[in-house]
């Protein structure tokens, strides 16, 4: 997937980053809050996704089958079941088990190397 061998190691070590490169939080900024007391609470700030309309540009449409999970989606798409939020982010759910609680909905996919989340511009929302 491009990401090098020593790259990926850092994902194993405590304290490298905050979110491995695979998180939907990977690219999001820290901010810090500092209590009353002075003790400092680091947290990932809220992630801006493209609208609906710009992020299905870069997704292709899956029929949701009897049975299927995100996760199972997640596996089939990027080959890693712990990216179903990348489907999630490109469609409108709140719960990502409404992805595929109906067999039969189309929902959008996004290309692998397309839509990523945590970019912003015109038609932002929030996730």
């Amino acid at each position: 997937m491009g990401i090098e061998p020593y790259e990926s190691a850092l994902d194993d070590v405590p304290g490298a980053h905050p979110y491995p490169r695979s998180s939907r939080y990977a690219g999001s900024e820290i901010g810090v809050h500092v209590r009353g007391d002075g003790s400092e609470v680091r947290y990932a700030k809220r992630r801006l996704l493209p609208s609906l309309a710009e992020a299905a540009e870069d997704a292709v449409p899956h029929v949701v089958g009897s049975g299927e999970r995100v996760d199972q989606l997640g596996q089939r798409y990027f080959g890693d079941p712990g990216q179903w939020w990348r489907i999630a982010d490109a469609n409108p759910v709140l719960e990502p088990r409404e992805l595929t609680a109906e067999p039969g909905v189309e929902i959008a996919v996004p290309l692998p190397g397309g839509f990523s989340g945590g970019l912003g511009g015109p038609g932002v929302r929030h996730g």
